[in-house]
């Protein structure tokens, strides 16, 4: 049995299903919204190698390594982008949630706000994770305000290491957060949508 099972979760209009070959064209048109592979910042994949990125991302469920979801709009169906668990370890109860990208015009909404609750409170609520951690470019710095809008705590930083698309070598910024710091920041993201909806 796998740490993470297949689920679907749902909450303000979002899904997250298991991502699928079917999601191929819903990618396909989130990425396109924006053209968001052209950021050398980021893991989207250009048009053509969406059934790759899907594929990969397949083995790696397969594998135990990582799981991916489709984010879709709950009401329409439409893909509105991807994310994942990854860095899975069952051992020690701890995954990251990352892979995560969404089309251009449903960034800076409440979809990923309402994602990161779904799958922080799976995390912690249902699979009983000690730690939620993140990692991102040390340049994405709009992806570490958003980390840091969910109450994680930066770590530190790896310097040198990964490889960006453009073939650069790339700092880490690595962020988490334990168990018992999920109860005050679950508020404060419930708090973050009441106010979103009442905008």
């Amino acid at each position: 049995m796998a740490f993470v099972e297949p689920v679907t979760l749902r909450e303000r209009g979002v899904r997250l299903e298991p991502l699928a070959a079917s999601h191929e064209a819903g990618l396909r048109a989130a990425a396109a919204d924006g053209e968001l592979w052209k950021l050398r910042i980021t893991s989207v994949p250009e048009p053509e190698n969406t059934a790759k990125y899907i594929d990969d991302a397949l083995r790696m469920r397969a594998d135990g390594n990582r799981f991916a979801f489709a984010v879709v709009d709950d009401t329409t169906g439409t893909v509105l982008g991807t994310t994942s668990y990854h860095d899975i370890l069952p051992t020690v109860k701890r995954v990251e949630i990352g892979y995560t990208w969404y089309a251009k015009s449903v960034q800076r909404t409440h979809v990923n706000t309402t994602a990161k609750l779904l799958m922080m409170g799976h995390a912690f609520d249902t699979l009983g994770c000690h730690v939620v951690g993140w990692r991102t470019d040390n340049f994405n710095f709009a992806s570490q305000r958003a980390i840091e809008r969910l109450g994680a705590k930066k770590d530190g930083v790896i310097r040198g290491h990964a490889l960006r698309r453009d073939g650069t070598i790339r700092d880490t910024v690595m962020y988490s957060m334990r168990a018992g710091e999920w109860p005050e920041a679950k508020a404060q993201l419930l708090y973050l949508l009441e106010r979103h909806a009442l905008a």
